[in-house]
């Protein structure tokens, strides 16, 4: 490595890394609802699908 790729890695305070904690920890909360809002988005989306498909079967018969 050459000297200018370098970069001092400065140690965080403990304020700091319980800050920088929290931060991470809302993101992956908020990564984690948004998740389960999509999921529970294609699973109605499924059974409305699935709902339809029967209507139609019955009125075929």
């Amino acid at each position: 490595m050459r000297i200018y790729e370098l970069q001092t890695i400065k140690s965080l305070t403990p304020q700091q890394a319980r800050v920088s904690a929290l931060k991470q920890q809302k993101e992956r909360a908020s990564d984690m609802l948004k998740a389960e809002k999509d999921r529970q988005k294609q699973q109605k989306a499924t059974q409305a699908i699935q709902q339809n498909n029967q209507i139609l079967a019955n009125l075929n018969n």
